[in-house]
């Protein structure tokens, strides 16, 4: 071992909610474990996905009834350790005369689904008759509806700050976090892995170290860190895009969300409420180019502007309309024939040891079972390792923000400065640990006042999430720890005095803050629909 080695018994590439959950299950297991990804935390699939902790009711279709209820224990499990984060909610799916799914099979489905969620604390479906789903949404298409089943699932308004608690979680268990490091090189020696080698992308640093073993989970780029081992593997990954777009409240908007089936191609594809405004996904089309380019077509926004205004005809959605769209991909296992659709969704544990011994590669994965796989893999890795490890406790192990809320809310309140509905939005994104941010406003009493006019972005938050969040860039800071970025405006009015705000936290000089927001500028531009013309200021 070389001076500037560190030794470790795990190292997993990719902060995603996958590479995340393993990372604190085998933390907390008692294993010493560094987590690489070449940018900053959720930057991928995990952030792009619908934002739904569900069961899969479309799984049905094809069999896949144990992945079903996986699911839908995992889903109980969310709720129950990430409350502040994890909500239920209430799915309508309409019934039209034509449609490929009709009121049978639709019952039957929504049956079986609520058999597979026995004993869980959601309501079943119900039935509701044409009358009774007209009145409940009149906006609703109104020609050939023959009525409407709704039933309950659950959503995750931010994946982000889902994937950022599961990390904070690993590293107060003694988890290692280096985002925007690259791993460059696994090097075997003896058929086994012997060593890793990554990049600092943003000062050019290198580190070495010494892992018993490596977890791949790096989502789409699986099959790119398989070739720095500079050994030779199948193709493990084949995957598929998905795109959404974001809009406004509509004329005849629903009150609730709906599940719909397109009638151009017969897709189910969802209408949400989301953050205060709709999210509408998503597409499913095969995808091999570069999954760091990956961007909505102007065709996939088309189709969902269409599909949603036939639906619910007063809508009249245009692309100007759209306030961002955004694409992500499936790292599901390649399959070269038959509909995206049907392709698996269920994860697969590779292991790698008739060509290298201690590398596993995680292949596809859910939002909704991150925790079932990290619990698995760690279970693999005990074994691989000849180590009986105690018992997985991540299912009832409250993740950082789910405890302490009452408290919280009693120290924010304390802060003169800060609004209800600010109070309500920082215990939305941080749950309990929001209690911090009141005592950084308390202790730097030059960090009191907020940086807008509704007094829902206090000062104190900037300092709090650079000391405490592992951001190191202000795309991190505004779009995956205080989440403005996903508000309609993208959070830009308020660009200029976080940069200012950051500037002073991180030492950064004029040059560093005016690269910091022109990348910003850049990354929020890349977002917008294409064939948009208006652009909020």
């Amino acid at each position: 071992m070389t001076a500037q080695s560190r030794t470790c018994d795990v190292a997993v590439i990719g902060a995603g909610i996958n590479g995340a959950g393993i990372a604190r299950d085998a933390a907390l297991r008692g294993l010493s474990v560094v987590l690489f990804d070449k940018g900053d935390l959720c930057n991928g699939t995990s952030w792009a996905s619908s934002r739904l902790i569900h069961g899969g009711l479309r799984y049905l279709e094809y069999g896949e009834i144990s992945l079903v209820y996986e699911s839908l224990h995992e889903r109980r499990y969310l709720r129950r350790i990430a409350s502040h984060l994890v909500k239920p909610l209430r799915i309508c799916i309409p019934i039209f005369d034509g449609a490929r799914r009709g009121p049978l099979l639709i019952r039957l489905g929504l049956i079986g689904y609520d058999l597979l969620a026995w004993n869980k604390p959601l309501p079943r479906h119900k039935m509701l008759g044409r009358d009774e789903i007209r009145t409940r949404e009149p906006g609703l298409l109104q020609d050939s509806l023959r009525g409407a089943a709704c039933y309950y699932d659950a959503q995750v308004t931010y994946a982000e700050r889902l994937v950022l608690e599961n990390v904070l979680a690993a590293r107060a268990a003694g988890a290692e976090i280096l985002t925007y490091s690259e791993v460059t090189g696994i090097g075997i020696r003896g058929g086994r892995v012997a060593s890793l080698t990554c990049q600092d992308t943003l000062t050019g640093k290198q580190a070495r170290f010494e892992p018993k073993m490596v977890v791949n989970a790096a989502g789409p780029w699986v099959d790119s860190v398989l070739e720095v081992t500079g050994e030779r593997f199948p193709s493990l990954i084949g995957g598929t895009k998905g795109s959404h777009i974001v809009v406004s409240r509509f004329e005849g908007a629903p009150r609730e969300a709906f599940y719909v089936e397109a009638e151009s191609d017969g897709r189910p594809f969802f209408i949400l409420p989301w953050n205060g405004l709709f999210l509408i996904g998503t597409t499913d089309i095969r995808y091999d180019e570069d999954p760091a380019e990956v961007r909505a077509s102007a065709a996939e926004v088309d189709y969902l502007l269409a599909e949603t205004n036939r639906v619910f005809p007063d809508a009249a959605l245009t692309v100007d309309d759209v306030h961002y769209a955004y694409a992500g991909i499936r790292p599901l296992p390649q399959r070269m024939h038959g509909p995206e659709s049907a392709i698996t969704r269920k994860h697969i544990i590779k292991s790698h040891r008739r060509v290298v011994r201690g590398l596993f590669s995680i292949v596809g994965g859910k939002l909704t079972t991150y925790r079932n796989l990290a619990e698995q893999t760690v279970d693999k890795i005990g074994k691989a390792l000849g180590r009986r490890l105690p018992e997985c406790r991540t299912h009832d192990t409250v993740l950082p923000g789910g405890w302490g809320l009452e408290q919280a809310r009693e120290a924010l309140a304390a802060m003169p400065a800060l609004s209800g509905d600010g109070i309500d939005r920082l215990l939305q994104i941080y749950g309990g640990r929001a209690a911090g941010i009141a005592a950084v406003a308390k202790e730097r009493p030059e960090l009191a006042g907020c940086i807008d006019e509704a007094a829902m972005l206090p000062e104190a938050e900037i300092a709090f999430v650079i000391g405490e969040e592992l951001p190191r860039t202000l795309i991190d800071i505004v779009y995956r720890r205080m989440m403005i970025g996903l508000d309609a405006d993208q959070g830009r009015p308020h660009y200029a005095r976080i940069a200012e705000l950051a500037e002073a936290e991180f030492g950064w000089d004029g040059n560093r803050t005016a690269d910091e927001l022109r990348s910003l500028e850049a990354y929020s531009n890349s977002l917008r629909a294409l064939g948009r013309t208006n652009i909020s200021t």
